[in-house]
């Protein structure tokens, strides 16, 4: 059976499917297949694939969530993306945007 990353991006997968392991940490499986779905429009299907790939299994959690952070602090904050927000002092609005996706809600750069 698909995992739930792949099952959004409507891709079968198995055994060695290596977005999987990316998703571990979330515990929901709807938030798994939203923030699949955000990142993925972000960054692209097939180079979020070649990210993913690019690192050991055991790193992949981590830039999963890093690419996360990343696409949700770029929407909120174009121009400095997630390290502007931090630097700023604003990164609970970096944060805040994370739990949107994972909610489901629809992010924008004027909302936060």
């Amino acid at each position: 059976m698909s995992c739930n990353g792949c099952r959004i991006l409507r891709r079968g997968c198995g055994e060695d499917c290596i977005l999987r392991p990316s998703l571990e940490w979330i515990e929901s499986g709807d938030a798994q297949a939203h923030a699949t779905l955000f990142v993925s429009k972000f960054f692209g299907r097939s180079d979020l694939m070649s990210f993913i790939a690019a690192v050991p299994l055991a790193r992949r959690p981590a830039l999963f969530r890093s690419l996360l952070f990343e696409a949700c602090g770029r929407t909120v904050n174009p121009v400095d993306g997630a390290v502007g927000l931090l630097s700023s002092g604003n990164w609970h609005l970096c944060q805040a945007a994370v739990e949107d996706v994972l909610a489901g809600k629809s992010l924008r750069p004027d909302s936060y």
